[in-house]
């Protein structure tokens, strides 16, 4: 059977098992019902801790060399640590700095109060305490990038190329995604149109943030960066445009969004560059031929 074909498959199956994980329990209760999260935990840090498996078994079976280790290969190593968690995060944020000075202007706390709150060990544990916020911002940033990132990534790679793999990856996060339709039309949580108008439009930004957390791996090697910007993320949803357009300040908001964008296409390659994440990454050398992506700048 062609390589091409197996990886995709192996692909597909290893997104059907993630999202399939999360329907093995019977209820009737809402998803974000406590009892739910915590559930679908279970079933999600099985799958995800099974995945890498999933890899080794797709190298077994179409016989491809991988040089650095399986877990050098996801992401997982040491070389390159520091910068690996700092910079894609930083280059997030300044995607979103827009939203953060609407947030900062909106924001009855001072930085100070702000800080004092961050440093408080209360407010950590309230955190962790709550299934909402620790599903949003651990456990789905985590498994999923574990599974749809790290563990897809080296099987479409030696078939497709960096370039098209950073793109084909993401479909299927974006599809992984629908799931949630099934429950909104189960818990009737809207009209039929605006259902689908919704999972149309959650598939287009999920594969877009897809395709940028594939990126951001292959460039920098680590796992941990796109797990960051993923939790990142989620807190802060998707940029409330429609607000910033009534905001009092809207003017600069506006003007915020717009530099924060220009600024992210800026930094977007120095940021991600691999020379600062002991090349080549991983990733890269799966590659069967050389890719920009791939290279340091001299």
């Amino acid at each position: 059977m062609n390589i091409a074909v197996v990886s995709v498959l192996s692909c597909l199956l290893l997104a059907c098992s993630y999202v399939g994980s999360l329907y093995v329990w019977r209820s009737e209760l809402p998803r974000d019902h406590p009892t739910v999260i915590k559930r679908r935990f279970t079933s999600v840090l099985i799958v995800s801790g099974a995945s890498p498996l999933f890899v080794w078994a797709w190298r077994e079976f179409t016989g491809i060399r991988m040089g650095p280790s399986l877990l050098a290969i996801m992401g997982i190593r040491f070389e390159g640590f520091v910068p690996a968690v700092i910079f894609p995060l930083l280059l997030t944020m300044v995607l979103f700095l827009g939203p953060l000075t609407q947030l900062a202007m909106d924001c009855p706390w001072s930085l100070v109060d702000g800080i004092r709150v961050a440093l408080d060990p209360y407010f950590w544990v309230v955190c962790f305490s709550d299934m909402r916020w620790l599903r949003n911002q651990v456990v789905a940033p985590l498994t999923e990038e574990l599974v749809f990132r790290a563990c897809m990534l080296p099987m479409l790679v030696p078939c497709f190329g960096p370039a098209l793999a950073i793109l084909t990856c993401p479909l299927f996060f974006g599809v992984a995604h629908f799931h949630h339709v099934i429950e909104l039309l189960r818990f009737r949580q809207g009209t039929l149109s605006g259902i689908f108008l919704s999972a149309v439009f959650q598939f287009s930004y999920t594969a877009v943030f897809g395709a940028y957390t594939a990126f951001v791996l292959m460039r920098t090697g680590h796992l941990v960066g796109p797990v960051l910007c993923h939790s990142f993320c989620n807190y802060m949803g998707f940029p409330a445009i429609s607000a910033a357009l009534e905001h009092p300040h809207r003017h600069t908001v506006l003007s915020s969004y717009l530099l924060g964008v220009l600024l992210f296409f800026l930094f977007l390659f120095p940021f991600t560059d691999p020379s600062y994440y002991v090349p080549p990454t991983p990733l890269c050398t799966l590659a069967s031929s050389s890719s920009s992506l791939c290279l340091a700048s001299s």
